[in-house]
């Protein structure tokens, strides 16, 4: 059947019109979800939400901010290994997702190096080791000293199986040889609530989602867990007082789907990182004791490379299981 000239005309002066809405030169043509693969509450939060919103400034469109916690991160990150790979869907994701998960799960719903267009190594930061007031110790040689008298009975939480929380512990229980007992929550904020109701005892947490309740003494710090001491804080590293060696903490990562073109992922590793050297967001990040990094795509994909094999031997080593 031929087309009428009128009609084929009316299809040819639209189809450019749906080719432009997702080329590059258009992007971002409708708000982008900004998946946080923990629940709200949690360091990621502190650090994302306000980059999120200085991005959306950025790139003159609403960055929405969508926390899908759950399964050690798996959720939220196969949320987005599945959406269309247009940049309107991204991820903050963390070591847990990124480096550590490869190595927990045998049947992983995302592979970190294959499913996604890395964008930008965005930070790191350090864990601060804090516990509960109850717990008798002020130190973290006298916690290794009262977990060797009370082996299995000192609990700890961790923003669930496999995250950098739990292997930051696990680190210290092989390290310490002792036996404390991890309680798995569906993020660093539903553990630190518990943390502080002293339903569990100990836990590695981000500077920025513990500071106030350090500072009003509703929890106790004992350590750094990089190697490391935060500039202006009275905290020492776990290295330098009981553990020499011990090194383990959080970074930070951008990332869109597989199949992202490559022009609006450049776009957004240049977005972000203005939006990273921007004065509010650097010192957002210089409260949460978080030092900004803003690499290319290329040296994401290198970093990552890296510690998938780091933590793999860890995991390994302190014989690290998810449920």
């Amino acid at each position: 059947m031929r087309i009428p000239a009128a009609l084929a005309c009316a299809i040819l002066s639209i189809a450019p019109t749906a080719a432009d809405a997702q080329s590059p030169a258009n992007f971002p043509s409708k708000p982008i979800r900004l998946v946080i693969p923990y629940p709200p509450g949690g360091g990621t939060d502190t650090i994302g939400r306000p980059l999120a919103q200085k991005l959306g400034e950025n790139l003159k469109q609403q960055v929405i901010f969508d926390n899908r916690g759950g399964a050690g991160g798996n959720i939220g990150m196969e949320i987005v290994a599945k959406s269309p790979p247009d940049g309107h869907t991204i991820v903050l994701a963390l070591t847990a997702q990124l480096a550590v998960n490869p190595s927990l799960y045998k049947k992983l719903p995302y592979d970190p190096l294959k499913d996604y267009e890395p964008i930008t190594l965005l930070a790191t930061g350090p864990y601060i080791l804090i516990v509960h007031p109850s717990l008798p110790v002020k130190s973290v040689k006298e916690l290794i000293a009262l977990a060797r008298t009370r082996p299995g009975q000192i609990t700890y939480a961790s923003s669930g199986n496999g995250s950098g929380a739990h292997l930051a512990n696990e680190l210290l229980n092989s390290m310490a040889r002792v036996t404390m007992v991890h309680i798995p929550y569906k993020g660093g904020g539903p553990a630190l609530v518990d943390l502080l109701a002293g339903n569990v005892q100990v836990l590695f947490a981000t500077y920025a989602a513990s500071k106030p309740h350090i500072e009003a003494g509703r929890v106790r710090a004992l350590g750094v867990s990089t190697g490391k001491r935060l500039t202006g804080v009275d905290i020492p590293t776990i290295a330098e007082v009981a553990l020499p060696g011990y090194d383990a903490g959080v970074w930070y990562a951008f990332l869109a789907p597989a199949g992202t073109p490559r022009d609006i992922v450049s776009r957004l590793n240049a977005e972000i990182l203005r939006a990273l050297n921007h004065a509010d967001i650097k010192a957002v990040l210089s409260r949460a004791a978080i030092e900004p990094i803003g690499s290319t795509p290329e040296e994401l994909t290198k970093f990552m490379k890296s510690e998938i094999a780091k933590w793999a031997k860890v995991v390994k080593e302190a014989n690290v299981q998810v449920d």
